[in-house]
This record gives structure tokens, C-alpha cells and sequence, in this order.
């Protein structure tokens, strides 16, 4: 070989090595818009777990900038933060966005819908995860879950609610398709910040409160002021979401986008067996420093006229919209199949072996 060509070929292997090497040395810095501040338990601290995760994973190429909604002012609309680009990742509840486009409802959790474990199947294996992904490709975002707390409670409440007549009027704090529902059944279903929960119910401006579950609940201090906690029906399975741009995406490197999914299935994970964790612990202590404390559930007559309230506007939505019905459709079609077995599992294992 000619002296000249080794010295092309040295060059060449040179230039490439650096190439590679300074790619593979790249720093890729993003920025996460968060729903929830730290002082909200459980769903707070998830983002900054997932910075971690991934900067440590990453060895430093991946780094995360975490912003709750103190920083960007937009706590409902962290969606929109990373549909535009001004973040790169939303942390977020779809639900929250059902105005922009109802089928986001069916990825958080619809009321009367799927349990935890029966949801997650039907995402990951019945078909929901590729749904997800095609509503969400139309905003220019990739869905992953981000964490679900579990049932939900029905809310707190000042007076106990006997029959239909005694919803009309209420002036009950309960957001998405449960507020929907309980609104046709005269329910004055109101928006309220977050930070001003505790004082709208003390003062009476509201009559009951719907939030999450103990753990969440305790830390609102509701249980000081309302005596009758009811349970669940609206939100079933509640799952967060991990929004992220997928013009930021495409850019990352095939092993850092591998590192940020799993970093996100860790996370994720988490949410539900803290979640689970905390409420019997938050429970506990209701019982103990609030004797008082009624649990009730909503007699039959107003489950069965908020199940039909709810089948009429999913109904309704679905007439309008065929992706809309492709995903109820294949919800309701999952949980005729999983109920039996949840009903024939769990729920007999805990109604036979209860002590």
C-alpha cells in the first residue's frame, strides 16, 4: 500500500473514532413540565425519581430538568407544554385534556371502567397501547404510563346522600367524565384550584370534595371537615401519563431512548405500589384520629342512574367519533372478558377469606 493511501486511511479511521466518540460523548439535556409540586404525595416525587434514573443510567449523556407547576404556571395544560416543544416530557393525567380531545379520557381511566390490573393488561396486550398511540400521534406526542394510584374514593362529603333527590343542587368539586356524569343527574359539578380545596369546603362554598384516596386525602385535611367518605365509582383506575415531544425523541440516541423507557416503566411501576402502600397507612390513622369518620357507599338507585348517565355519554361520544368507538368498543369488550375472572379470583378470595 501506497504511503499516501495509509495516511488517507489513517485519517479516515481517525476522523470516524472522533466522530463516534464525541456522539457517543453528547450530552442530550430535556425539560419536564409536571402537573403536580412536591407537596402532593406520591405523584410529586415522580419526576424527580425518573431524573435520577436517567442520569444515573445514562452516566451523565441524558440529564433532566424538572419543573412543577410553581415554575410554569400551567399545571392543567402540561400537555400543551410538550405538544408545542417549550418541554420536552409532560407529566400529566390524559383526562385533564378531554376538552382538546375526549378519546384522551379512555388512557387515564373512564368511571365504571377497568381496574389496575385489568387496565394494564388491556393496554399492554389487549390492543390499548397501540390505541394510545394513535391518538396521541395526532398531537405530535408518544405516550407512556406514568403511574396509576389505584381506586379512587367518591369524595367527601357534609351530608349523606340517601336517594336522587338528595344530589340535586350539591355543589361537589369533581373533575373530568365523573363531574360530566353527576352533573345529568343535577349535580353542580365545579372547578376549584388545588390550593383552595380545604377552604372552599370549610366555608361552604362547596358541600363535597373529590381528590384521590387516604393518603392524598389526608394530606388536603378534609377529614376535618366532612364526616362521610364515599367510595369509589368515577375513577376506577386512575393512570398517569409521560408525555413526550416526538420530534425530541427521534433525536435521541437509540440507547438513550431505551434508558428513558425503562427509567419511565420504573417510575411507573412504583406509583401504584406506593400508592397502595401509603393509603392503608393513611387509612390507619383516619380510623384512629378521626373515630367519626363514615365509610359509605352510594345507595343503588344513584349507581345505577350514574352508570346509565355514563353509558349515555360515552354513547354519545362514540356516535361522533370512530375512533372514539374503536377504543370503547375494545375497553368494554376487555372488561366483560377480565371481570369474570377478577370477580372469580380476587373479589371470591376476599369475600371467602375476610376475617
Amino acid at each position: 500500500m501506497k504511503k499516501w493511501q495509509k495516511i488517507v486511511l489513517f485519517s479516515l479511521a481517525t476522523l470516524i473514532t472522533t466522530t463516534l466518540s464525541a456522539k457517543e460523548d453528547k450530552v442530550y439535556r430535556l425539560k419536564l413540565a409536571t402537573s403536580w409540586g412536591v407537596s402532593v404525595p406520591i405523584l410529586g416525587e415522580a419526576p424527580t425519581l425518573l431524573k435520577n434514573m436517567v442520569e444515573t443510567m445514562s452516566n451523565g449523556r441524558l440529564l433532566l430538568r424538572v419543573d412543577d407547576p410553581a415554575k410554569h404556571k400551567a399545571g392543567l395544560a402540561v400537555m400543551d407544554l410538550a405538544k408545542t416543544g417549550q418541554y420536552d416530557i409532560g407529566y400529566t393525567a390524559s383526562y385533564y385534556y378531554k376538552g382538546k380531545d375526549f378519546k384522551l379520557i379512555f388512557f387515564t381511566t373512564v368511571p365504571f371502567g377497568l381496574l389496575p390490573t385489568e387496565q394494564h393488561a388491556w393496554f399492554e396486550y389487549g390492543g390499548g397501547k397501540e390505541l394510545a398511540q394513535k391518538v396521541y400521534a395526532n398531537h405530535g406526542l408518544i405516550h407512556f404510563q406514568g403511574g396509576n394510584t389505584g381506586m379512587q374514593m367518591g369524595g367527601w362529603y357534609k351530608k349523606e346522600i340517601n336517594s336522587l333527590q338528595d344530589l340535586q343542587g350539591l355543589k361537589v368539586r369533581i373533575p373530568g367524565m365523573g363531574g360530566e356524569v353527576m352533573s345529568k343527574l343535577g349535580v353542580l359539578a365545579v372547578t376549584v384550584p388545588l390550593g383552595e380545596l380545604y377552604t372552599s369546603l370549610e366555608m361552604g362554598t362547596i358541600d363535597a370534595v373529590e381528590w384521590i384516596s387516604p393518603v392524598f386525602d389526608m394530606n388536603m385535611g378534609f377529614q376535618k371537615i366532612a364526616k362521610y367518605y364515599y367510595t369509589g365509582w368515577q375513577e376506577p383506575a386512575s393512570e398517569t401519563q409521560f408525555l413526550v415531544n416526538k420530534k425530541t425523541y427521534d433525536k435521541l440516541p437509540k440507547d438513550l431512548q431505551l434508558i428513558l423507557e425503562t427509567a419511565m416503566s420504573k417510575v411507573a411501576k412504583g406509583i401504584l405500589e406506593k400508592s397502595m402502600y401509603e393509603n392503608s397507612i393513611a387509612w390507619e390513622k383516619i380510623k384512629t384520629e378521626h373515630p367519626d369518620i363514615k365509610v359509605a357507599s352510594f345507595p343503588v338507585e344513584v349507581l345505577q342512574a350514574l352508570s346509565k348517565a355514563n353509558d349515555e355519554i360515552l354513547d354519545e361520544q362514540a356516535a361522533k367519533d370512530p375512533v372514539f368507538k374503536e377504543i370503547l368498543d375494545s375497553q368494554r369488550a376487555f372488561i366483560q372478558k377480565a371481570r369474570a375472572w377478577t370477580k372469580m379470583g380476587d373479589y371470591a378470595y376476599i369475600n371467602n377469606t375476610s376475617k
